[in-house]
């Protein structure tokens, strides 16, 4: 049984900082995660993706900021249970709570708190016939290192912030963008709406 004084379900930026927080308060952290490495999505999915609304920083790669966090949180010693997905959660009549994870291992502590963001993450696939066959020569659903499509022909599917923000990002550095939406609007914030819309009037970016 691991114990701890808050026991945090979700180990990205949000679960991270918690780490800081509580450790200013002398509370012990436990975070539980179902990926192999700290940092959520922004380690898993985007690590060399700018992100434009950290406090304090104009600009900071996905990545970057993973490791300023784990950085910032050294001191206070958090303990990790990565690769596991937290699966049960129990009440004890100490008013404590047991949570196990899907291999078994259980943790005790008197507060959860759960920052598990969009959850573990599992791309949604388009319904394209043999698509399985294509994926690593050309289809990607993640993006880890963008000088990759230097100077080539990029087609990004979506219509969400992620869509936009990479759409944005790779219009000066591949040779050519288009960007896919199946909706006349876009999903994302409206400052990345009217960036791709002014890049688009530049001829950088296809609609």
């Amino acid at each position: 049984m691991i114990k701890s004084d808050i026991l945090i379900i979700g180990a990205g930026p949000t679960g991270l900082f918690t780490v800081f927080e509580a450790g200013l308060l002398k509370l012990k952290c436990h975070l539980i995660d179902a990926l192999p490495q700290p940092g959520g999505q922004c380690s898993e999915i985007y690590p060399k993706k700018p992100i434009y609304d950290i406090p304090g920083f104009p600009e900071v790669l996905a990545g970057e900021l993973v490791d300023n966090l784990m950085e910032q949180i050294k001191p206070f010693s958090p303990g990790f249970t990565l690769g596991e997905r937290a699966e049960t959660v129990e009440k004890l009549e100490d008013d404590s709570f047991v949570v196990t994870t899907n291999k078994g291992t259980k943790h005790n502590a008197p507060i959860v708190a759960i920052a598990g963001g969009l959850g573990s993450f599992e791309p949604r696939k388009p319904p394209i016939a043999s698509i399985e066959s294509l994926e690593g020569k050309g289809v990607e659903y993640i993006i880890r290192d963008p000088e990759v499509y230097r100077d080539k022909r990029v087609v990004i599917a979506g219509g969400g912030d992620s869509a936009l923000d990479w759409s944005i990002f790779l219009a000066d550095v591949a040779s050519e963008v288009t960007l896919i939406h199946r909706r006349i609007v876009f999903r994302g914030a409206l400052d990345s709406v009217e960036k791709v819309q002014e890049l688009k009037n530049q001829g950088k970016i296809n609609l």
